[in-house]
């Protein structure tokens, strides 16, 4: 009799931490490679940039499951279990920075285009971009935490109260008062006001 061995990449993800609860370091793998990409993307956004701690904060969440897979109820869907735990580690860091809060990252330089159409093309996106992210940092982490899990990683409003463990009401008010504040400070990008 030949045992059933499952295909990881077909598995949800609750049924990879029930492996994974079991020791199967497959299983790990695959929720790794699932996931670390979208949640260093999620780290960057929230946390300036910041290349360097940005991936030690995936290796932390990742070392964090890999050591007490039993932290995560089955019953959850593990995508906003997850987000759940970064936004947290977000929080944390928030505190930490706020002590340490004259220090800057520097932003990468802009790479020019050879046509000089795509390098006006390429600078207005990055200075768009730029803006976009310092509007984001001089935020509130409250707010920015919404707008970015809706506008960035796309989770439904629904998600986002689980992941912060608010009601969907404050999630929608939040990201009002966060794209308003956002089309305010970067009108000058809005082909209306051009």
């Amino acid at each position: 009799m030949r045992i059933f061995k499952p295909k990881y990449s077909k598995l949800l993800d609750e049924e990879l931490m029930v492996l994974l609860g079991k020791g199967d370091k497959r299983a790990f793998d695959e929720v790794y490679a699932r996931y670390a990409q979208p949640l260093f993307g999620y780290f960057m956004k929230l946390l300036a940039r910041d290349n360097e701690k940005c991936e030690d904060m995936v290796h932390d969440l990742f070392a964090k499951i890999i050591r007490k897979p039993e932290y995560f109820d089955t019953g959850r869907s593990f995508r906003t279990w997850v987000y759940s735990v970064a936004s947290n580690m977000c929080k944390n860091e928030y505190k930490r920075m706020a002590v340490r809060k004259n220090v800057k990252s520097d932003l990468a330089p802009v790479e020019f285009l050879k046509s000089h159409e795509d390098t006006l093309k390429t600078v207005h996106e990055k200075r768009f971009s730029d803006r976009l992210q310092a509007q984001l940092e001089e935020m509130d982490e409250k707010h920015k935490s919404v707008f970015v899990l809706r506008h960035f990683d796309g989770f439904s409003m629904k998600e986002i109260a689980d992941v912060l463990q608010i009601n969907e009401g404050t999630v929608k008010s939040r990201l009002f008062y966060a794209t308003k504040a956002l089309a305010s400070a970067l009108k000058e990008f809005n082909p209306i006001y051009q």
